[in-house]
C-alpha cells in the first residue's frame, strides 16, 4: 500500500491511501483544504490498509461509477439474446419425422419448459456458478426424471424419448442436462438395475418426482479413467459396513439427499455398492471452485470417513466392477446426446444472429464465409443426430456393443467442440459473452468432452473392440 506523509513539518501525521489523495474532483473536500487542515491540526489521523473499503465508502462519486450493467438487449440492440430462446432451425433432415408421436410429444413439452423457465435465467446462474433451485419442481412436473425405468412412478420412456429429452434440456442449458443425467441416468438406474426390490420402492418415486435428488458417486481423486482401481473400501461390520475415502468431481452432491456410493469390500477385493443417505455421520460434501465449465452444476468432492452403512442400503446388483457397465452403457447413450443438444442450440442461434446482425451495411448471413461456416456446423449436427439415433435403436434392439456407445460418444463429442468453435468465430466480440449462448456452451463442452470416458479412452475401448487387442496398460518394456 502506498502512503505519504503530508507534512513534515506539521507535529502530527496524515496519512490516508493512495487513491484518497487523487481523487479531489470527488470528494467533498479538496486536496488544497487537505493539505491546510493537515498542517494546523495537532490529531493523527491515520487510515491503515485495513480500513481502504471504508474510506473509499466515503468519498463521493460522480453519478456514473458503479452502476449495473445495462441490460443486453439495450446494450446490443441488434441481436437478440438468449434469455429470449432461438426457434429450433437445426434439424434439416427432418429427423423429426423418425420419431414415435410420443417422442414428438415429449421433444415438445421438455422444449417449452427449457425455453420458458430455464433460458432467461440461465446465464445469471452460469456466471455465479450457482444452481437454480427453484426450477427442480418444473423440471420434476415434466415427467422425464427416470427415463426408461417402468414402475416405480418412473416414466417407462422408450431410449429413444429419453435421449431426445437429454437433447432438448441441454439446447438451451448443458448444466441442467449434467443435473438431470447424474440424477436420472446415473443415480436412479443404478438403483433400478441393482437395487433391491425394497430400494426401488423405497427411493425411486421420490425420485422420479425430483423431491429429492440423487449423485452417483465412483470417480476417486487418484482414479479418473482408471476407475477401476478405486481405493475407497467397505468394511463388514455387524448390521451394516463402514465406508471410508474419498471422492472427486461428484455432480449434485453438495445438495443431493441420496449418493450412490461405490467401495471395494475389503474382503472380497470386489467393488460394491452402497446407497448413503445425505446426513450420514462421517460422510461430507464440498463444492468444487473456479470451473470454466458446466459452472451450474454443483461439482463436489466427497469424504467419507468412518460413514456407516446398513445392509438394506447395500446394493445387491453389485458385486464386481462390470456391475457398473450395465449403468455405463445406457448413461454412455445418454451423454452422447448432450453435445447434440448442445450443437443444436448454437446452430439455431448462430443462424437468428447471423440474420438479426448488420454490418457494411448487410446482415451478417449475406457474407460467403459466414454461410459456409454455418452450413458447416449444420452438417455436423445432422450427422451427430443420425449417430444417436441409430445408438438408441441399436440398445432397443439389444444389438448395441460397448465399443459402439463409446465411439458414439467420442466422435459426437468431437464434432461438437468443432460446432461450437465454428459458432464462436462466428458471433465474433458477443461469442465470448454467456448473453448469447455460445461462449457458454463453447465452455460446457469441455467438461462433457472428459466425463463417462475421455476421448481418447473412448477410442480405446472402440480400438480394443474392433481389433481383440487392449492398449490401456502402458508397455512395460521402453520402445525406444
Amino acid at each position: 500500500h502506498h502512503c505519504y506523509p503530508i507534512s513534515s513539518s506539521s507535529t502530527s501525521v496524515h496519512v490516508l491511501p493512495f487513491g484518497t489523495l487523487f481523487r479531489s474532483s470527488r470528494s467533498q473536500t479538496s486536496h488544497r483544504d487537505f493539505l491546510n487542515h493537515s498542517s494546523s491540526s495537532s490529531t493523527m489521523t491515520v487510515l491503515k490498509s485495513a480500513d481502504r473499503d471504508n474510506a473509499e465508502k466515503q468519498v463521493k462519486k460522480s453519478s456514473y461509477f458503479d452502476l449495473p450493467s445495462m441490460e443486453i438487449s439495450k446494450a446490443f440492440p441488434q441481436a437478440t439474446p438468449a434469455s429470449i430462446f432461438p426457434p429450433c432451425t437445426s434439424d434439416y433432415y427432418h429427423f423429426n419425422d423418425l420419431l414415435t408421436p410420443e417422442e414428438q410429444a415429449v421433444r415438445k413439452k421438455v422444449r417449452e419448459c427449457m425455453e420458458k423457465e430455464v433460458a432467461p435465467i440461465m446465464a445469471e446462474y452460469w456466471e455465479k456458478a450457482e444452481f437454480p433451485f427453484q426450477i427442480i419442481p418444473k423440471l420434476g412436473a415434466l415427467g422425464v426424471a427416470g427415463g426408461s425405468i417402468k414402475g416405480y412412478g418412473c416414466p417407462g420412456l422408450s431410449i429413444t424419448a429419453n435421449a431426445i429429452a437429454t437433447a432438448e434440456i441441454a439446447r438451451v442449458d448443458a448444466s441442467c442436462g449434467t443435473f438431470i443425467l447424474v440424477h436420472s441416468s446415473l443415480g436412479m438406474l443404478t438403483i433400478a438395475l441393482c437395487g433391491s426390490e425394497a430400494q426401488k420402492q423405497k427411493h425411486l418415486p421420490s425420485l422420479a418426482k425430483l423431491t429429492t435428488v440423487a449423485c452417483w458417486g465412483l470417480t476417486e481423486p487418484d482414479n479418473g479413467s482408471d476407475a477401476s482401481g478405486l481405493l475407497t473400501t467397505a468394511k463388514k461390520v455387524e448390521g451394516g459396513w463402514i465406508i471410508d475415502g474419498q471422492k472427486r468431481w461428484i455432480g449434485n452432491s453438495t445438495f443431493a439427499d441420496v449418493l450412490i456410493i461405490f467401495a471395494r469390500n475389503t474382503t472380497t477385493n470386489q467393488i460394491n455398492g452402497f446407497i448413503v443417505k445425505k446426513d450420514a455421520p462421517g460422510l461430507k460434501a464440498t463444492k468444487m471452485q473456479n470451473k470454466i465449465g458446466l459452472r451450474m452444476v454443483q461439482n463436489g468432492d466427497i469424504l467419507l470417513q468412518n460413514v456407516f452403512v446398513p445392509d438394506e442400503d447395500r446394493l445387491p446388483g453389485v458385486n464386481s466392477f462390470q456391475d457398473t457397465s450395465k449403468v455405463l452403457a445406457v448413461s454412455r447413450v445418454m451423454v452422447a446426446w448432450q453435445p447434440i443438444g448442445i450443437s443444436m442450440g448454437i446452430y439455431d442461434m448462430c443462424h437468428r444472429y447471423l440474420k438479426e446482425r448488420k454490418q457494411f451495411g448487410a446482415p451478417l448471413a449475406a457474407f460467403q464465409i459466414n454461410q459456409q461456416k454455418l452450413v458447416e456446423m449444420l452438417g455436423n449436427v445432422q450427422a451427430m443426430f443420425l449417430m444417436g439415433w441409430r445408438l438408441c435403436k441399436l440398445y432397443e434392439t439389444g444389438q448395441m456393443t460397448p465399443g459402439q456407445a463409446s465411439l458414439g460418444k467420442a466422435w459426437i463429442t468431437s464434432k461438437a467442440r468443432e460446432t461450437a468453435s465454428l459458432g464462436r468465430s462466428l458471433l465474433g466480440g458477443n461469442g465470448i459473452l454467456a448473453d448469447f449462448l455460445v461462449a457458454k456452451a463453447f465452455c460446457d463442452l469441455e467438461p462433457i468432452f472428459t466425463y463417462e470416458g475421455t476421448y481418447e479412452i473412448n477410442s480405446l475401448v472402440t480400438g480394443r473392440e474392433v481389433t481383440g487387442i487392449a492398449s490401456f496398460k502402458p508397455a512395460t518394456r521402453s520402445r525406444l
